[in-house]
């Protein structure tokens, strides 16, 4: 997959010379194998995922290059951990500035169109035999935390909430303790595999011929959940 060669402040900035040589020579490293594995991934998929067809790419070993991540899984813990990191963070910075769910819907969507592998890694056919670690959950609660504020005050503002689910008010585990009402729970509910299904095949091309605009559809769904 193709990056841009510009580079951020935080990258040109005093942090980019933070650590020993051999520290920022690891750093680089690591940063070469996740881009040959985002190569991989936009050509065969996670699941085909291999470090030994990396080791060749960069020249080395596959021995050495286990020296800067142990496994296959952890190679792909990091891909999805910063993934999760970058959209948690995205979604967190737009409704600091007091957006509503239907900015924070487009927000998701600019997302997952800037890199689709990205959002297909965490969103898409889930790798066979992965299992994320406990902080990789943790972050993608953060971004159904922000969510649930969302809907909680798009419901806030109607004068008659809609109702509910009665099993909503029990079943809350995935919430990750948001105090959200059940109709808060059900939109919330709604909205991610509303917004997440026409992201996922309009990011897998199956919307290719059928001459429409996805863009334009993916606005009627929001809008019948969340009216203006």
């Amino acid at each position: 997959m193709a990056k841009s060669s510009a580079k951020t402040d935080a990258e040109t900035g005093p942090q980019a010379d933070a650590g020993t040589p051999r520290e920022r020579y690891r750093a680089q490293v690591r940063a070469e194998i996740k881009q040959h594995a985002w190569q991989q991934i936009a050509t065969a998929g996670a699941s085909a995922l291999s470090l030994n067809a990396i080791a060749k790419q960069m020249g080395m070993s596959g021995p050495a290059l286990y020296r800067y991540f142990a496994s296959r899984d952890d190679l792909i813990t990091e891909l999805i951990r910063e993934a999760y990191r970058s959209l948690a963070d995205t979604l967190h910075a737009t409704a600091a500035t007091g957006a509503d769910l239907t900015v924070l819907a487009h927000t998701l969507r600019d997302w997952a169109r800037e890199d689709p592998h990205r959002y297909l890694l965490i969103y898409g056919t889930p790798v066979p035999g992965y299992h994320a670690p406990q902080d990789v959950t943790g972050i993608s609660d953060e971004i159904m935390k922000t969510l649930l504020d969302a809907c909680a005050a798009s419901l806030a503002a109607r004068k008659t909430p809609p109702p509910a689910p009665a099993f909503l008010a029990e079943h809350r585990e995935w919430a990750a303790g948001h105090p959200a009402p059940p109709a808060a729970l059900h939109l919330a509910l709604t909205f991610w595999t509303r917004m997440h299904g026409v992201l996922s095949l309009e990011l897998a091309g199956h919307f290719a011929g059928m001459g429409f605009d996805s863009a334009l559809l993916f606005a009627a769904e929001l809008d019948a959940l969340a009216p203006r």
